[in-house]
């Protein structure tokens, strides 16, 4: 056990330290996707939950946010939660279990639920919350003091729509 704990280390520095974008980002790892906006990963000896900053996502479960989207959104919950299983399954297409992920925080680094709030950097070079918004899975949601990328999210989610991607289909 003590040698598979090792190699997990050195993997873990190795792609953190060959990686030249990963320099200011921490290293996670993933184990499972909660919905199209929120991950669960292992990070600092403790599993922690992480909500994307600057997405938001239709809920994948029947719940009051996914009423109040419903409203919104001038369709039934049921509509609401069908579109947000097809986000989260876009996200789980990106990353998987065992996945080595690099967090960027911005000026708050977590939510009232105690969340952490992170841009997700896949070992790639590509971000999470970029990809999820631009192929159309995600809307921009920009609450400050976090807003590093909101314009770039904004651009995406319009160009998203105007191609019919994803959600927009």
């Amino acid at each position: 056990m003590k040698s598979k704990l090792k190699i997990q280390i050195f993997i873990t520095f190795f792609l953190f330290s060959s990686l030249s974008f990963a320099s200011d980002k921490i290293p996670a790892k993933v184990l499972y996707v909660i919905d199209g906006d929120t991950i669960k990963v292992w990070l600092n000896g403790k599993k922690e939950s992480v909500r994307l900053i600057g997405i938001d996502t239709p809920e994948s479960r029947k719940n009051r946010r996914a009423k109040k989207q419903a409203r919104e959104f001038g369709i039934t919950t049921s509509q609401v939660v069908i579109l947000g299983k097809m986000s989260k399954n876009f996200v789980k297409s990106l990353v998987h279990k065992g996945d080595i992920v690099f967090l960027e925080l911005d000026v708050q680094p977590r939510d009232r639920y105690k969340r952490v709030l992170a841009y997700i950097w896949l070992k790639n070079g590509k971000m999470l919350n970029k990809e999820i918004i631009c192929e159309g899975y995600a809307m921009p949601l920009t609450i400050p003091p976090n807003v590093k990328y909101a314009d770039v999210f904004r651009e995406c989610f319009r160009k998203a729509r105007e191609k019919g991607l994803g959600l927009w289909k």
